[in-house]
């Protein structure tokens, strides 16, 4: 049996996606959990804080087995990256729910409705990518910045108080 040095393209991206999109989620959690003021769900908010904190913790030390990975200490990236993020994770989402509810609908009228949303989803989520794009905060094409962002980020989220 062969040790695995590195993980594979597919599986690195993957891990992207869901380190991504937990971190921004986590942050928004936390800034948002302050304002709650209703016991019980307060207390799903920590639950879901403390859940994804976990899997981030558990999902960080994959990175240094990424190809291209390379661990960097710079400087944190503005909010508007952050927000922009958040708008691409929502806009991705719309897609993917559009399209999975395409396949579930049997009225005529109702999958016309779902085909136009579908396809303003894909449009904002082209306008939220490439406003990310020319503003530096998407490496799509540099998967060693992308990894670089994604740790810096998910371990910025854990940490946030």
């Amino acid at each position: 049996m062969t040790e695995r040095r590195t993980l594979a393209w597919h599986e690195t991206l993957e891990l992207h996606e869901l380190v991504a999109f937990q971190a921004n989620g986590l942050v928004k959690l936390k800034r948002t959990e302050r304002e709650v003021s209703d016991a019980r769900l307060k207390q799903l908010y920590r639950f879901s804080i403390h859940s994804l904190e976990q899997n981030l913790r558990e999902l960080l030390p994959f990175f240094p087995e990424a190809p291209g990975f390379r661990e960097d200490e710079t400087e944190e990236r503005a909010d508007s990256s952050f927000y922009s993020g958040g708008l691409l994770s929502m806009a991705k989402t719309s897609v993917r729910n559009y399209a999975g509810a395409i396949t579930e609908t049997a009225t005529p009228q109702l999958r016309t409705v779902f085909v136009k949303h579908l396809n303003a989803a894909i449009k904002w989520h082209q306008m939220v990518f490439e406003y990310m794009e020319e503003h530096g905060h998407y490496p799509a094409h540099n998967l060693s910045e992308l990894l670089k962002n994604d740790f810096r980020n998910a371990r910025k989220a854990i940490a946030m108080k």
